[in-house]
Order: structure tokens, then C-alpha cells, then sequence
């Protein structure tokens, strides 16, 4: 029995293991295997092949038969999904989000936790808006006495968000602006629409506030690295939640997997939920992982060098105090108490529309998908606000009504059928997405009794949205409506969606990094300060959350740590 215990560790050896195949989990796992390790990448849920498994993408409206709305029984089973304005389970989108009622969670406080567990995870959901980080956002928790300091500064991370640019690929504008969005290794950019352009040149005048457009991990123009990949440009169909068939946007699938698996270093299982890191109490480091299956429920436990947690704030988090031995009773690396603590996210669902007069001449082909962009322009420089510390940006656009306007409109027969074949007026709209402050307050954990099928612990959230945040969203409104204004567009109304942590889909900050092990559990380079080689680069090692879309920044990381880790696997300090 000792020498069958034997083979099968052999067996199940690597040099790594990665956990999680989506934005940061497909990163770390190119990134390990070009560097010329065996890696083990473990997805809790389905495997979904690119391109022949998205079922969706090329069906037409009236193909579906609730015509793309969300059914019944997907209302009741993805229940914090639909919370989400239904979008998210609709039937156009293909079954690609995961069923609430089997994977139970428990709100302590509201918070709408949207998961996608299988090959290539939210990488296949994501908005794609990318945004560097700028060096003051780095710097504000010191100097304003928020949470902790960043053990990093934005030159550490400057050339990885260049390294990672060039192979996701961003379609942007240079502008310059490094005080609030700092340029990054840009694409073409996707056009400004006629009255954005008007828009763009009013604010500056006006306000002086700046607009650009969206940068987006779409291909405005595919590279090389990008066709070896299989990638191509993006065809504005405006149909990338359901999977793109073309590669014109970035997902681990589409993108870091393949990278992976030509190296042939990359072994995937699929339906391997990881209920446990190893720790070895002798070597003082984590030795492997135990997987229950997620069908048969059958237990196998694999072995590696170093492990790189990249499940998602949540999940990492969870993972991580589940895995309790005598050295961590309260979790792998939690000597601090900080695991589970400090969840953030960005706060939406707040803005400003108008109608705009003029421009019925100018006319648009196809779906961008993105718009505009206006960057943050609260508490930088000589904005200085008493209400509320932080800011927002917004993003949004122009667009002209199409023929579905018809279906809130009265009338029938010929004329006005013909009368929906064209065009309708123009209008705009935008939406703020502000920063929330990290609060140890704000947390997850493990419910001591209620369990999943598969015996691991529910997560309870308990996080809501402080004053801080609230005051934002009153500025959001006001702020919109002004700008609405100051260009001379009509009909202005803001909206308020009122919801709660969650629903930004941007979690982070459940194992945040610092210098100081009392106050955090990774150090500057996403190692657990006691467990060196374990690494956790998703968003649970956020120390602050910005204002800006965050996955370009996990990515970034991603990238550095895995290159740290493989230079200290090399020198033996692992």
C-alpha cells in the first residue's frame, strides 16, 4: 500500500499548480509554463471549448424561443444573477454563468456574488474596459490614512502592465493623462461617434474635464502574437457574452490557455473543486492540494513546488481559511486575521442620459464595444472635496434608437413599419463607477454549520456600502446631469439603481498584500508572508480598489509574481 501511496504522488507531481483557469488563473498559467515548468491548471466547473462551444453566438433574435429573455426557471436558479438587470442569465448567453440554487451562498448584508465556474471562468464575461492604475492611486492609502500602504509603487508594476498590454491586446487613445489613466501599449482606437466627438470637445471647453474613449481588450486590429493564437479582429457584432467565435476579445480561453497548451507543459482538469491546500508541517510549506471531483465526488489529492491560488477574491479567501492545520488553525496564512476582510468592489448603477438634437445625417455601422470614458476628476489636483475622499469615472456614449424603439410605440401597418426602418433620434447616457474604501468590516467567512454538496463551508458576506460611497453616488448624479447641461443636450434625467456590493462584479481585497505580516497576508511579490510558496494574484490581494475596471492590474501581477516565483524556484529558496 506505502509504494502504490508513492506512485500515485508521482503521478500527480508537478512543478506548479494553479487554481482557477480564469483572467489571473490562465495568466499565471502561460506565464509558469513558458518559463519551462509542468503546470497543473485545476477549474472547479465545466470545460467549454473555444469557438465550438459557444452555442449561441450565431443564432438571430427570433432563434431563441423566449427570444433572448431570461425563462422562468433561470430567474429562480440563478437568482443573484438576474439581480444584475437579468442580463447575465438571459437566454442568448448560453448557460455560461453558474446556478445560485445548487451553489449556495449566505447574505449576511445583500451582496450579489456572480460566478462563472468553467474553462476560462468571468474572463469570458468580463466588460473588457482596461485602465492602468496611475502611481497616485498606489499612494493614497498612505497618504490619506485609509486601510494599509501598497508594498509596491506604479513603476514596480509599469512594465508588466506594458508586457501583459501587447499580449491581451488594447485598443486605446494616448492622451497623456498619467495624473488619472496613464497610456498603455495601445491598438487603434475604436471611433468616437459624431456627437461624442461634440461632447468630448464641450467638456474640455466648458468644464475642463476629459473624455476619450474606452480602452477595451478587444482587437481594433490583431498582431501577430494574436493570429498565432488563432485571434482575430473584433466584428463589432456586440455579442460577446455569448462567446466569441473570432478571438476579437481577450479571455483566458481565447488567449493565456492556448499559450499554455502549445509549451505542452499545461495539464487541465475540469469539475476539480479544491477544498484544501496541504500544508507540511515539517517543511513548513504548503506540498500540494485536495480535489473532490465534482461529479463523482471522488477525492485526489496533487502535489507541486509552488502554488499559485487564482480562484477569485471570494473563493481564493475561502479556500485559503478552510485550509487549517496546526501552524494556521484560523487558515493558511491568516496569522493576521486579515483573510476574508476588507471586501471591495466598484459601486454602479448611477448616471445621467439626455436626448440630443442635430446630427441626423450622421449615421454608424456595426456595435462598438465600448464608448466614452471620463476618467476621474474628483480629488485630483485642485478638486477637493469635504463630502466624500476618493472619486469615479463614468463610462457610457451616444447611440441612435433603433428598430426595436417600435415596441414601446403606438401604431401599425406600412408607414410605420417604414418609419422604424430608419434611424431614430440620438441620445446619451452614462453610468459613474466609484471606488470603495477597504473596511475590515466589510468581510466574508465561512458559516461554521450549513455546507455545500460537497461538504465545503458557505461563504457569508457581510459588506455594504459605507457613507463615503453613498456621497459619491449623489455626486454621480449631480455631476452627470451637469455635464448634460454644460453641452446644451435635452431632456436630462439621472437614475439611481440603488444596489448593493456585488453587483460591480469587481471583487477584491479578501488577502491583501502589505509589508508588515501583522496587518496583511501577502508581501510585495503575492506570496503568503508565512507560506512562501504559495501566491495569490487575483483580485483577493487588492489593497485598495481605484475607480478603474481592476482585471488589467490582476493580470499585471499575475505576470510579476510568476516571474518572481520561477527565479526563486531557481535559486532554491522554494
Amino acid at each position: 500500500m506505502e509504494n502504490i501511496n508513492i506512485n500515485a504522488q508521482k503521478a500527480n507531481r508537478f512543478d506548479a499548480i494553479v487554481i482557477g483557469s480564469g483572467m489571473t488563473g490562465g495568466m499565471a498559467a502561460k506565464e509558469l509554463t513558458e518559463k519551462g515548468l509542468k503546470v497543473l491548471m485545476l477549474e472547479r466547473g465545466r470545460e467549454v471549448k473555444h469557438i465550438t462551444d459557444y452555442s449561441t453566438a450565431g443564432k438571430n433574435p427570433w432563434e431563441f424561443e423566449h427570444r433572448g429573455r431570461t425563462p422562468i426557471n433561470s430567474a429562480e436558479e440563478y437568482w443573484s444573477n438576474v439581480r444584475f438587470y437579468g442580463s447575465l442569465v438571459s437566454e442568448d448567453v448560453g448557460g455560461l454563468f453558474t446556478n445560485d440554487k445548487q451553489n449556495p451562498f449566505i447574505e449576511k448584508r445583500p451582496f450579489d456574488w456572480i460566478r462563472a465556474y468553467h474553462t476560462g471562468g468571468k474572463s469570458m464575461h468580463w466588460g473588457r474596459q482596461s485602465y492602468r492604475w496611475n502611481p497616485g492611486d498606489f499612494e493614497a492609502n498612505a497618504k490619506e490614512g485609509v486601510g494599509i500602504d501598497w508594498p509596491i509603487r506604479y513603476n514596480d508594476l509599469a512594465p508588466w502592465y506594458s508586457y501583459v498590454e501587447k499580449f491581451v491586446g488594447i485598443s486605446g487613445q494616448k492622451e497623456g493623462w498619467d495624473d488619472v489613466i496613464p497610456d498603455s501599449e495601445f491598438l487603434p482606437p475604436m471611433p468616437m461617434l459624431p456627437p461624442e466627438v461634440y461632447f468630448k470637445d464641450a467638456m474640455m471647453k466648458k468644464l475642463n474635464r476629459r473624455v476619450t474613449i474606452g480602452r477595451i481588450a478587444n482587437l481594433s486590429e490583431a498582431q501577430p502574437q494574436h493570429t498565432a493564437l488563432g485571434r482575430g479582429s473584433c466584428q463589432t457584432r456586440n455579442k460577446c457574452v455569448r462567446g466569441c467565435p473570432f478571438g476579437g476579445y481577450y479571455s483566458s480561453l481565447a488567449g493565456a490557455i492556448p499559450a499554455a497548451m502549445r509549451t505542452k507543459r499545461l495539464t487541465m482538469r475540469h469539475n476539480a473543486i479544491v477544498s484544501e491546500l496541504i500544508y507540511d508541517e515539517k517543511k513548513q510549506k504548503a506540498v500540494g492540494v485536495r480535489v473532490i471531483d465534482q461529479l463523482d465526488r471522488s477525492v485526489t489529492e496533487y502535489f507541486a513546488k509552488i502554488i499559485f491560488v487564482t480562484a477569485g477574491a471570494m473563493n481564493s479567501a475561502a479556500l485559503l481559511l478552510g485550509s487549517k492545520s496546526a501552524r494556521f488553525p484560523n487558515g493558511l496564512g491568516n496569522d493576521s486575521d486579515q483573510v476574508g476582510r476588507n471586501v471591495m468592489d466598484h459601486h454602479l448603477g448611477s448616471g445621467a442620459s439626455a436626448t440630443i438634437e442635430g446630427f441626423e445625417d450622421d449615421y454608424y455601422f456595426g456595435s462598438r464595444p465600448t464608448g466614452l470614458y471620463i476618467p476621474r476628476f474628483r480629488n485630483i489636483g485642485n478638486d477637493k472635496r469635504k463630502d466624500y475622499m476618493r472619486g469615479f469615472g463614468y463610462q457610457g456614449g451616444a447611440s441612435r434608437a433603433g428598430w426595436n424603439r417600435g415596441i414601446g410605440m403606438d401604431g401599425f401597418g406600412a408607414d410605420f413599419k417604414k418609419g422604424l426602418s430608419e434611424p431614430g433620434g440620438w441620445s446619451i447616457s452614462f453610468t459613474g463607477f466609484g471606488e470603495i474604501l477597504p473596511d475590515p468590516n466589510n468581510r466574508m467567512y465561512l458559516d461554521p454549520e450549513k455546507k455545500d454538496q460537497w461538504g465545503i463551508p458557505q461563504i457569508v458576506f457581510d459588506a455594504a456600502f459605507s457613507e463615503n460611497e453613498l456621497a459619491q453616488r449623489r455626486d454621480i448624479l449631480i455631476s452627470g446631469a451637469e455635464m448634460l447641461e454644460a453641452a446644451g443636450f435635452k431632456n436630462i434625467s439621472t437614475f439611481d439603481n440603488k444596489n448593493h456590493m456585488g453587483l460591480g462584479i469587481h471583487e477584491m481585497g479578501t488577502a491583501r498584500m502589505g509589508r508588515d505580516p501583522k496587518t496583511s497576508v501577502l508581501n510585495q511579490f503575492n506570496q503568503i508572508h508565512a507560506c512562501k510558496n504559495v501566491f495569490v494574484t487575483d483580485g483577493a490581494c487588492m489593497v485598495s480598489a481605484s475607480c478603474v475596471n481592476p482585471s488589467l492590474t490582476y493580470m499585471a501581477l499575475t505576470a510579476r509574481a510568476a516571474d518572481f516565483a520561477v527565479g526563486e524556484l531557481k535559486r532554491g529558496n522554494l
